[in-house]
């Protein structure tokens, strides 16, 4: 439903061109809140004006685009109900407008002769151009840079009442010219949210277009390539914590040290495990934007409604999975990155991460700053009895999964969990935030949020991931003194506070976390921060050594031949080490 949704709102904004600016890109978030924007704005006139009195039209129309939009199904009665109007006027206009085809009647099901109610395609296409007339024009009131489309203004957020007021020096971003930065950033649902606030049209800080936001594949790649052509597209670089090494090692970023003590960036108000991610061999070249946990998605009616406890080990996980897999109905008892490539690679490390092992011989005890010796000196351990347990609990895993598992990432795993068709699902914690403030969510306040499952009752360990914002080496260093600046304000807890109360859990600032009115927004913020006393959250789960991507590539073939494809397990482990040191030994 959701994706039909978004399908029709690219649909609307083809129409209409009398309402300008049709090309006005509008969210479900968005949608929903100049739908109760409207709503609001409109019942003090129908209630305190001489003679006035509710639009019939106006008010059906409202609350069906946002039953819709909330994939809340409806029926007449409710309508006319939350219309507010009088049930014989009300029934009159429903009955006009099925007539007219702006309202489309759906079969109950079950032999019910009833019927829900929804817009039809014509209805909501043209409720979608005027919904983004409304914005273009509220946008363009309250002060819509010169030069920007209307879509890179965004409807919505808390923010929207109260500007946040940067921590550099006390000055409002906005006095600073930094229209002409360019960010390479991940493609997920923080960045994008990130993307709209700092977009928003009360602050001078650049264009939608200023913002290349890239599936994280992809942003390897690009990231790999602009930095080693030198090649000046980009200013700021959304670095994944694992890659590092990699970058921080061959020269590519440059050193942040002297510029962070200029800047409002207190390196104290940030946990050190944290803030260690970005500091290879004693210099810090990453500020952590946010961090997230991998964890454990539980439908919380389904177990009470079973007496069932919340499973603990990997084998209480496969038996409370069992329990509701159910295929015959499309449902499933788990979720989980099974796709070929970085999504299995990462699943295989994270389970090695509940054995209390990783991929090299390492302590397993949180960086203030990572170091590694030579490859060549380190021991890789993949082919050991840990990995053959974990792989034998991944084929455990596929026999309660959904159909597609092998395909699966982190994408879909949220889709199958979200709409309602699985009963757990391994997440990471900033995506499992759409559970409960997604619109289409069918599972809100139904999850119980939990470690991640541990191997016979060992210590949990919950992996810690998120990004990194560096700036590439070829920055020119005055250059470098401004962008720090704006990265100073990206970070500020005013900042990461605001993304958490707007449903983005988990922030890397003492001071954030801290902060009664962020620890109330989410049941995910009080739930990390209890394993984070307990010492569960580990960064060394995907150790950021240079060589991370090429372990990380190669894991994710030749664990998902093991898992899909029949290969031998003790084969597939032995030849993922020696594939490795060869490429290793290969380069040089």
């Amino acid at each position: 439903m959701a994706g039909k949704v978004v399908d029709k709102m690219k649909l609307a904004e083809q129409h209409s061109e009398a309402m300008q600016p049709q090309d006005a890109e509008l969210t479900s978030h968005e949608l929903s809140r100049i739908v109760d924007f409207l709503r609001q704005l409109r019942a003090p006139f129908d209630a305190n004006m001489p003679g006035g009195k509710p639009d019939v039209y106006f008010n059906i129309t409202l609350e069906l685009v946002d039953a819709h939009l909330r994939v809340n199904p409806i029926d007449k009665s409710g309508l006319i109900s939350l219309a507010d109007v009088p049930y014989s006027t009300g029934n009159r206009m429903i009955l006009k407008m099925i007539e007219d085809g702006l309202i489309r009647q759906v079969p109950r099901g079950n032999g019910l002769k009833t019927h829900f109610l929804e817009p039809s395609d014509t209805l909501l296409n043209t409720f979608m151009d005027y919904a983004s007339y409304v914005k273009g024009h509220l946008a363009k009131t309250f002060g819509l840079r010169r030069g920007m489309e209307t879509s890179e203004y965004y409807f919505g957020g808390s923010y929207f009442a109260s500007q946040i007021i940067s921590p550099v020096r006390g000055e409002d971003i906005s006095s600073i010219n930094l229209g002409d930065i360019k960010f390479l950033l991940n493609d997920d649902n923080y960045f994008i949210a990130m993307r709209n606030m700092w977009s928003d049209f009360r602050n001078d800080f650049g264009k939608r277009s200023s913002f290349d936001l890239q599936r994280l594949p992809d942003l390897y790649a690009n990231t790999r390539r602009t930095l080693s052509e030198m090649s000046p597209c980009y200013d700021v670089v959304a670095m994944n914590m694992p890659w590092l090494g990699e970058f921080a090692e061959r020269g590519e970023l440059a050193p942040l040290d002297d510029l962070i003590s200029d800047a409002a960036i207190n390196a104290l108000d940030f946990h050190p495990s944290v803030w260690g991610t970005g500091n290879w061999k004693g210099t810090q070249y990453g500020i952590p934007l946010y961090c997230t946990i991998e964890i454990l998605a539980a439908r919380k009616d389904l177990f009470e409604s079973r007496g069932l406890a919340y499973p603990k080990t990997f084998d209480e996980t496969i038996a409370a999975a069992r329990e509701f897999h159910n295929p015959q109905d499309d449902f499933y008892g788990i979720a989980w990155n099974g796709q070929r490539g970085m999504p299995i690679a990462n699943s295989f490390m994270f389970f090695l991460a509940a054995c209390r092992t990783t991929v090299i011989d390492m302590p397993l005890r949180n960086q203030e700053s990572w170091s590694f010796d030579t490859f060549e000196k380190l021991k890789l351990q993949i082919d050991t009895e840990d990995a053959l347990e974990v792989i034998e609990y991944m084929k455990q895993l596929v026999e309660v999964s959904p159909p597609d598992i092998a395909t699966m990432d982190w994408e879909r795993r949220i889709h199958y969990f979200m709409s309602g068709q699985t009963a757990l699902a391994y997440c990471w914690t900033m995506r499992a935030a759409r559970f409960e403030h997604e619109l289409s969510s069918r599972v809100a306040r139904r999850v119980a949020y939990l470690p991640p499952p541990s191997r016979r009752m060992r210590r949990v360990s919950a992996p810690i991931g998120g990004f990194l914002l560096t700036i590439p080496a070829y920055v020119e260093p005055a250059r470098q003194k401004q962008i720090i600046d704006a990265i100073a304000w990206m970070v500020s807890p005013e900042a990461m506070k605001e993304h958490v109360k707007n449903g983005f859990p988990v922030a890397p600032r003492f001071s954030v976390c801290a902060d009664p009115e962020a620890l109330a927004s989410s049941p995910i913020v009080s739930m990390v921060d209890r394993m984070a006393r307990k010492n569960e959250l580990v960064t060394w789960a995907r150790p950021p050594v240079p060589e991370f991507n090429l372990i990380e590539r190669t894991l994710g073939e030749e664990i998902h031949d093991i898992v899909f494809n029949g290969k031998s397990p003790q084969r597939g482990l032995r030849d993922a080490e020696n594939r490795i040191l060869d490429a290793v030994r290969s380069a040089g």
